[in-house]
């Protein structure tokens, strides 16, 4: 089981944002400057979805959000043009996730934007492995750090999904709150009032998963990309990844075999894949061992095929395909 380095209890979720303080890595200019866009609105610039929702969230009326990450690409995979770039550095806050995009990474670095959000530095980041199963020891001595297909965990190999637990995620948007705050006093107050009101929805959430995974017939769950370790961790659940970072990439012989021993040790009943990446790994292993599958989404987009509008109905989706593989009673 993956194991359990419980950082922020989550019933203490209301009180724990002290790292909120440091959302601006990097400001100019007086704190009381006005919002820059000819309407009078904040223009902030989202990386990918999970960011975009934080803005939207907690921006709400005072905010003009654009993402980098169109619906239907895969964050990962982003490629930014030299005209985005540009465009970067007439943000009046630009929010991303250091370490999940190295494209957007170097073009926030190139495009001089002065009010950056880091999310990575809003909570604790973790290393986790694609195998609920392995040791600690034997994790942390793996080089984990890029995997072969070019996806950078941070220098030390941490794991950037942090969305996906509802707890850290609440962090995270503590953090962007005051960040808007700064960028935007006039409009302060509205911003603290839209971020408690987003931390009393993720505190909700996190209630409703820990209460529907509390007691299930199996522990462990298979899904082709490995972002799921920081829920896994958060609510007592294994993630075995087929493929590891990459969601696309092909898995090797041993490790299918590994995954057919895990499935019929640990009554596994489903093999996940998500709405952004090819489901033929899944659906081979499935086959392989007479498997379902279902959908199990990273959140990292949302398109016209995901299982709900937004963050908060896409992760009570996951929650409830999660219960049914697991068979929650």
């Amino acid at each position: 089981m993956n194991v359990r380095r419980r950082l922020i209890p989550a019933a203490a979720l209301a009180g724990a944002f002290a790292l909120g303080a440091t959302a601006l890595t990097a400001c100019s200019g007086s704190a009381g400057a006005a919002a820059g866009g000819k309407d009078g609105k904040l223009d902030v610039t989202a990386s990918f979805y999970p960011m975009q929702f934080l803005a939207e969230q907690i921006g709400k009326d005072h905010v003009k959000v654009t993402t980098l990450t169109k619906p239907g690409v895969e964050p990962h995979d982003l490629e930014i043009t030299p005209k985005q770039t540009a465009q970067l550095g007439e943000a009046d806050v630009v929010l991303y996730l250091k370490s999940l995009q190295p494209a957007v990474d170097k073009a926030v670095a190139q495009s001089g934007v002065k009010n950056v959000v880091d999310a990575a530095t809003l909570t604790q980041l973790e290393a986790h492995s694609a195998s609920g199963h392995e040791s600690h020891e034997s994790h942390e001595g793996q080089e984990h750090g890029a995997s072969e297909e070019g996806h950078d965990h941070g220098e030390a190999g941490e794991d950037p999904h942090i969305w996906l637990d509802p707890v850290k995620f609440a962090e995270v948007a503590k953090g962007v709150g005051a960040a808007l705050e700064k960028a935007d006093p006039d409009h302060a107050a509205d911003y603290g009032k839209n971020t408690a009101d987003l931390l009393a929805k993720l505190t909700g959430l996190d209630g409703e998963f820990k209460e529907g995974l509390a007691n299930t017939a199996s522990k462990t769950f298979i899904t082709t990309h490995s972002a799921f370790g920081y829920l896994a961790e958060r609510y007592g659940l294994d993630q075995e990844g087929i493929s590891g970072v990459d969601p696309e990439s092909e898995p090797s012989p041993a490790r299918m075999k590994d995954l057919q021993a895990i499935a019929k040790k640990d009554n596994v009943t489903t093999v996940f894949f998500e709405t952004l990446a090819s489901d033929k790994t899944a659906k081979t292993l499935a086959r392989d061992t007479g498997l379902q599958t279902d959908v199990l989404d990273p959140l990292e987009g949302i398109t016209d095929t995901s299982q709900g509008a937004d963050y908060l109905e896409v992760m009570r989706s996951n929650l409830k395909n999660l219960r049914k593989a697991l068979g929650a009673k």
